[in-house]
């Protein structure tokens, strides 16, 4: 889950690390209210869930409350990478002595929190560590023993920042990756962490965001202190009619689990496969053998006859899909002939051959005899365990794509 600037700045003051004084604000009338609280020269920054922003249009100077006022109007109007903003940060034009990068991340190989620190903020870190090496300190921190200050003290260290700038960032980025543990993040940063010319260290910008599986450990966090709806899911994109339908047949139903994602999909073969890795396993393996995969999908969780047609039906309906591969490895909580009855279901209810529609169906596991019975009466290309994923999906690559030169010619 992705965080507004706004709400990061918040998740930052929570933890105790310094901010300045900023509003936020959904109309031109309380931009300028904010400006006048603030007193001085101001920042207005679009809330939007994007990066761009400034090139956008999206970050502009304000001498004025009512100079506020009116660029908060022209940018609450403003899309930017296809996002419409939340609000408008109004925020004080710090005078910055000198810009740092802090940050926590999920290092994978590792399996620990990295921290990451600069003293050559205000630019993407990447570009920093490509660069300028030298510049960027690193240390890992534990999952679960307490987070002394010294390991951050390490890490800036390595930076070559002494003196009191080293003791004023220390306590920050140990706040950091304490709030970055304590709330399930998977990305702590603030850039730039700002030295003001009277020497005190602030937030100047911040970027959160939460490990999605942990939305219900946070609760008091996203819902009393963020006042985040439960609705608000923060997808990258506006879901299309095919993650709705999917996502509305998944909730209807209590029995097994489907999901469906076609953002970024195009192809002529629609996938209904499942089992976690396999599902990814399965999308690569048609994509490296020159198929052209028409969703995403998982499947699993023993669904009903109901649930495995109402995804095997979005699925058809798709523009552009051709014929579906109906794929999963080898299945202990699923029952195959309920897979099996319910994609025929699917094929049959839009008018369609299951033996023509269905390329390949490769689901070994608990009751298979009796739906591999189910999908020879229909004429359907069945394999058990025998048959990798891989080849699996090179069968039903190539019949899709027979389908297609058949028309060409």
């Amino acid at each position: 889950m992705r965080f507004f600037e706004y709400e990061a700045r918040k998740i930052v003051e929570l933890a105790g690390i310094p901010v300045t004084k900023y509003g936020f604000c959904t109309t031109p009338e309380e931009a300028r209210a904010a400006a006048e609280e603030i007193g001085g020269p101001v920042v207005i920054k679009s809330q939007v869930l994007t990066g761009g922003r400034m090139k956008a249009g999206g970050v502009k100077f304000a001498d004025t409350p009512d100079e506020a006022a009116e660029f908060a109007e022209a940018i609450l109007k403003l899309e930017i990478n296809g996002h419409m903003p939340r609000g408008v940060l109004v925020d004080p034009k710090a005078e910055v002595k000198q810009e740092y990068y802090a940050s926590v991340v999920w290092d994978g190989t590792a399996k620990r929190p990295l921290m990451l620190f600069s003293d050559m903020g205000g630019i993407d870190i990447e570009e920093v560590a490509e660069t300028h090496p030298d510049h960027v300190g690193r240390g890992h921190v534990s999952n679960l023993f307490p987070i002394p200050d010294f390991e951050a003290k390490q890490t800036i260290a390595a930076t070559g920042v002494t003196g009191s700038q080293l003791n004023r960032a220390t306590p920050i980025l140990a706040k950091l990756a304490r709030l970055f543990r304590e709330n399930d993040m998977t990305l702590a940063e603030i850039n730039p962490l700002a030295e003001l010319t009277d020497g005190s260290f602030v937030a100047l910008d911040a970027h959160m965001e939460m490990e999605n599986e942990a939305v219900g450990r946070q609760k008091k966090l996203l819902r009393k202190e963020l006042q985040i709806a439960e609705d608000d899911k923060r997808e990258d994109y506006e879901q299309s009619a095919f993650e709705v339908n999917v996502a509305a047949i998944d909730a209807a139903d209590h029995r097994g689990v489907i999901q469906g994602k076609d953002h970024g999909f195009t192809g002529n073969l629609g996938l209904v496969i499942g089992a976690g890795g396999g599902s990814l396993t399965l999308t690569d393996a048609v994509r490296n053998q020159g198929g052209k995969p028409a969703n995403y999908s998982e499947i699993g969780g023993n669904p009903s006859v109901a649930k495995a047609c109402g995804l095997a039906k979005e699925v058809l309906e798709k523009d552009g899909v051709e014929k579906i591969a109906v794929m999963m490895s080898i299945v202990s909580n699923t029952r195959v002939d309920i897979v099996a009855r319910g994609v025929i279901k699917a094929c049959l209810e839009l008018g369609k051959d299951p033996g023509e529609t269905i390329a390949i169906f490769r689901i070994p596991g608990a009751w298979e005899d009796e739906g591999f019975k189910i999908l020879e009466r229909y004429g359907v290309e069945y394999c058990d365990r025998s048959v990798s994923l891989w080849e699996a999906a090179g069968r039903a690559v190539a019949k899709v794509q027979g389908t297609t030169e058949g028309a060409a010619s």
